[in-house]
């Protein structure tokens, strides 16, 4: 009878004999060496989670003396302070070809840097942050964004990206939302997989970040405990995960630094091996966000030293120690004492040696080339996508007539206000992941590097390119964006007061740890515009010039004033999340009608702090009510954008029925009603009307953008697996179910809110008057269909198809 108190046997990974081979030859203490980074910049500027107190790598040793065993990765070594690239690559290639000769293996290290918005590193183009990709709604654009980041990355030597992040946003007020992408996994996911194929199909392999449940901290603070159900770490948490994993063949994953129920995840063998490896099937390697595993000691309290918590760690199923060797070496001590499996490091060691295989690291002509002579990590090109994810992500949220600000029939206005923090300043306009916002902040005698022109100068410009007579620019400061300054008020009334229109552009600075109002470590307590800027927006409003807002930030904010009675609001808004190097020529051609708005939020705009966490997938009882006096419909829906033109749909066509299991095919017309050329995204959702568990009022099913001229009509037909209907059963089997499913098209998650199945003027929970507060928000839809899926239920496999095929006739 087996010893059911044995020790585990860990299971080896398929590998190549090279790789099988290689290992068999190392020492203890080599292998321990494939399995660390080193950081060379580590003791600098702060640019991870307590990097100071951590700060013990290299200790007076040479670099010699550290890799005398070999080293698994190089961290950051363009990424960390700005350095000449090309002189960057000749030391790295030179560094490379010294680990080569001068190590007993001869095996190089694989490079890893930051990508979230763009190559992290001094003259690299920066792109708009994740919930700018969100907002476009664009797979195809995002995965042409990722491939000239690989290109570039690949070009400098560089093999390993840490990005993208596929946390799915629940709660607004957490610092890090503009690294995600999206509220809805399906949206993270599509979007996200973009990315790693793109990243990939350059040579570089993509990071997903961050396995899991991250997003779902307690109060939206960072690194905060994770109370979360199965239910919703399974079929939220994990999907976007699981698309990039069995879609996007993606070749690393980084854990989460959070607790789930007590158990930090980075010491989880339940997620981290029996969830990623056994069930969702992931073959490639785990890599430890930075300090994750020290933090298992320091953070989480759950080891006693440094040492067992790299056991912890490496049992669970972490492969690679990042950023650097603080944890992993000490392992060699408790095998040598009997005291901890090497087999355990074995596993990890055969992973991570065939990541370094399918990159080319093990082939004799590694680093025989010569490191490149001239790049342009900003060209033409990069700067193209750029723009093109900028004018995509920007967003119409509200408009009385206030833009475009010339066109067809209006004249330019001759004296523009551009006022507020955000009007004149190229840093506002980056996220917490760009180079200059991440390190260049640290380095104030340095120029960005790029051409990032401002929102001011990108107006200026615009306007000039537009012809015809110029408008005379004013500017004022107005406020900062945190903080209880009114001082820089009398000059922004007295430049609004002379102007035909003024442009107010407020939002967030994006920084880290304390450094800014949003980003990694800046968590909010409010909803509320940070420091004075709402009350900026209403004291302009009041001296009756018309007011156009520029949202620029890196959350939703709760901007009540959006609904503010005609007299004492905007005259429009429109927003973006850090839009990049070309984000303020996108905003300024928004603003003059040159480019029409067509992105939609990839998130709900809240009502108020009070109302998070909130997504729009909630059940009948999550969402707004008779048995509650508190209010959690967001001020714009989930999906919600308008246009300077306008969008109709008609001739929904779908099966009357489907086998659980199978896919159908439904179509729909949309038309361009207005006098523009324009872009909609088609947005199909359905509800499942009677579930064994409770199911989402609405729920997102596909969508595709659409560019239609004045008066023309385009088919929209989706090939859609049933599979986008699954969900866990009460034993946590993800399963499709035989029943009824309402399908319809809109404009956005509220546009047929109320179900058709809903019985008189108040059932179901829903007000009369909270109907008609629905309805208020602009939109268009189908009549809701009933398609019925039939059969048994269908039990989900990794073989199953995920995606929905779209074409456009």
């Amino acid at each position: 009878m087996a010893d059911v108190n044995a020790p585990e046997i860990p299971a080896m990974p398929q590998v190549s004999d090279r790789v099988r081979d290689l290992v068999a030859q190392m020492t203890l203490d080599e292998k321990l060496a494939q399995i660390v980074s080193f950081w060379p910049d580590q003791g600098g500027n702060v640019v991870a989670p307590m990097q100071g107190e951590m700060a013990t790598d290299a200790q007076g040793q040479s670099l010699a003396e550290i890799t005398a065993n070999g080293l698994g990765q190089y961290t950051r070594v363009y990424g960390t302070r700005p350095v000449d690239p090309i002189k960057r690559a000749e030391w790295l290639w030179a560094e490379q070809r010294r680990l080569k000769k001068e190590t007993r293996l001869g095996i190089p290290a694989l490079v890893h840097e930051e990508c979230l918005t763009g190559l992290a590193a001094w003259q690299a183009a920066t792109f708009p942050t994740p919930l700018a990709w969100g907002m476009t709604w664009n797979p195809e654009l995002v995965y042409e964004m990722g491939k000239i980041i690989g290109e570039s990355m690949h070009a400098l030597g560089i093999h390993l990206g840490l990005a993208p992040v596929m946390d799915v946003i629940r709660d607004h007020r957490w610092g890090r939302v503009d690294e995600c992408i999206s509220e809805d996994p399906y949206l993270v996911g599509t979007v996200g997989t973009a990315y790693v194929k793109g990243l990939q199909d350059a040579g570089v392999h993509a990071t997903l970040k961050h396995f899991l449940g991250y997003g779902g901290s307690r109060g939206g603070r960072n690194h905060a405990p994770v109370y979360s159900g199965q239910r919703e770490l399974m079929d939220i948490y994990l999907p976007p995960f699981e698309m990039a994993i069995l879609d996007g063949h993606v070749k690393s994953v980084m854990n989460a630094y959070n607790e789930i129920d007590g158990i930090p995840v980075g010491s989880s063998k339940e997620l981290l091996t029996d969830l990623l490896r056994l069930k969702v099937g992931f073959e490639g390697t785990v890599v430890a966000d930075y300090f994750a595993v020290a933090f298992l000691e320091v953070m989480h309290a759950i080891a006693a030293n440094r040492a067992d918590a790299a056991a912890l760690a490496l049992t669970a199923g972490i492969d690679v120690e990042l950023p650097g060797m603080d944890a992993y070496p000490l392992l060699a001590e408790k095998v040598r004492a009997g005291e901890f499996d090497e087999r355990y490091i074995d596993r990890a060691v055969l992973r991570h040696l065939s990541q370094k295989e399918a990159l080319g690291l093990l082939d004799p002509e590694a680093y025989e080339d010569e490191p490149p002579t001239s790049i342009d990590l900003d060209s033409p090109a990069h700067r193209d996508i750029a723009r093109r994810i900028a004018e995509e992500s920007v967003m119409l949220l509200s408009n009385d007539g206030g833009l475009p600000l010339t066109g067809p029939g209006k004249a330019a206005p001759k004296t523009i206000a551009v006022i507020g923090p955000n009007a004149d300043r190229a840093e506002a306009l980056q996220g917490c992941y760009s180079f200059a916002n991440h390190v260049l902040a640290h380095f104030p005698e340095f120029e960005l590097g790029i051409e990032f022109p401002t929102i001011r100068e990108a107006l200026v410009n615009e306007f000039a390119t537009l012809g015809g007579e110029q408008p005379e620019f004013l500017t004022a400061w107005g406020c900062d964006n945190e903080g209880t300054d009114t001082s820089g008020f009398a000059e922004a009334v007295d430049v609004a007061t002379k102007a035909d229109v003024a442009i107010v552009c407020v939002g967030d600075q994006a920084g880290l740890f304390g450094r800014g109002t949003v980003g990694e470590g800046n968590d909010a307590e409010s909803l509320d515009l940070p420091g004075v800027q709402e009350q900026l927006i209403e004291t302009l409003v009041a001296t009756g010039t018309p007011v156009v807002v520029v949202l620029v930030t890196g959350r939703t904010y709760a901007i009540d004033f959006i609904d503010n009675p005609l007299s004492e609001r905007a005259a429009a808004v429109i927003a973006t999340a850090f839009p990049g190097e070309c984000g303020a020529e996108a905003i300024a051609g928004i603003l003059t009608g040159r480019v029409n708005p067509s992105g939609r939020l990839p998130v709900s705009a809240p009502r108020s702090a009070g109302s998070m966490p909130f997504s729009y997938l909630h059940p009948l009882l999550g969402g707004p009510s008779d048995v509650t006096t508190a209010d959690s419909t967001p001020l714009r829906p989930f999906g919600f954008g308008l246009s300077y033109t306008t969008f109709e749909y008609s001739d929904l066509t779908l099966p009357a029925e489907v086998e659980a299991g199978g896919e159908f095919t439904a179509s729909v017309t949309v038309t361009n009603t207005g006098d523009r050329d324009g872009t909609d995204v088609v947005q199909m959702y359905f509800h499942d009307v009677i579930g064994s568990i409770t199911r989402p009022v609405v729920k997102l099913l596909a969508f595709s953008r659409v560019d239609l001229k004045p008066g023309e009509s385009k088919k929209v037909t989706f090939r859609i697996p049933t599979q986008r209907f699954a969900f866990s059963d009460r034993s946590m089997r993800k399963i499709v179910e035989p029943g009824d499913m309402e399908v319809w098209v809109a404009s956005h998650s509220a546009a047929s809110t109320v179900s058709a199945d809903v019985a008189g003027e108040t059932g179901g929970g829903i007000t009369a008057e909270k109907k008609q507060e629905i309805r208020k928000v602009p939109g268009a839809s189908t009549p809701r269909q009933i398609i019925t899926v039939t059969g048994d239920v269908y039990y989900i496999t990794n073989a199953d198809a995920r995606l929905v095929d779209v074409s456009i006739s």
